[in-house]
């Protein structure tokens, strides 16, 4: 059967996008759903996530994408690979699900996302698409247990410093290291797109970030 053909990027704003995710019954997603959770924006056909599964078994993991084939074939390898009690992908626009999706979380539980490699939207009028919007950065926030981490990495340097000054300019995140980029990936499964683009000797701009504690935070 030939191999399905699945567009390079989705307009988020297109109305077939515009219906928020389902909350999710996370007794029913995971073998033991008060792990700590990994949450993956933008996992594409989830080979990252399969790989930490592995790596990481006492994580829960659930990767979020937008191109809707991509999600169906990475659940069904999953399945293939016998990565079913702590691995999910779910099809939907975290632009307007994130609030949906996890609002029935288990305190506490969020204490890691990436975000790699997002469609970069060169053009100034299609910025709104980008995933990383202030909103997002407020949400997550919402979620994010206190010292839970933030991971963002781009090859496209003015992506990078976007998604950098938007979670480095809300009071609840953190900037780790000294420098203006982290030198190193600091989780040990790099992503596909990660590994290509460093075996062309061209450079990955990575940011982390902590989700500190806040004075009188409501």
């Amino acid at each position: 059967m030939a191999a399905v053909r699945v567009r390079q990027h989705v307009n988020p704003l297109g109305k077939k996008y515009q219906t928020p995710a389902s909350p999710l019954d996370w007794e029913k997603i995971y073998a033991k759903p008060n792990q700590p959770l990994h949450l993956d924006i933008g996992c594409a056909k989830g080979q990252f996530l399969m790989n930490m599964a592995k790596v990481e078994p006492n994580w829960n993991y659930l990767g979020l994408e937008i191109r809707e084939p991509l999600v169906g074939e990475a659940n069904k390898l999953r399945f293939e690979l016998g990565l079913i009690n702590n691995l999910h992908y779910l099809f939907c626009n975290v632009n307007n699900s994130l609030h949906s999706l996890l609002s029935s979380l288990p305190p506490g539980s969020l204490q890691r996302v990436t975000i790699q490699f997002p469609d970069p939207w060169f053009k100034t009028r299609h910025a709104k698409r980008r995933v990383v919007q202030p909103e997002l950065v407020a949400d997550l926030a919402s979620y994010l247990a206190v010292g839970s981490v933030v991971f963002l990495q781009s090859d496209m340097e003015f992506v990078a410093v976007e998604m950098r000054d938007r979670f480095a300019a809300h009071p609840a995140y953190q900037k780790m290291g000294a420098g203006e980029w982290l030198a190193q990936n600091p989780l040990p499964v790099p992503t596909e797109r990660e590994t290509s683009v460093l075996s062309r000797g061209e450079p990955v701009y990575r940011a982390l970030f902590v989700r500190r504690e806040i004075v009188n935070e409501e």
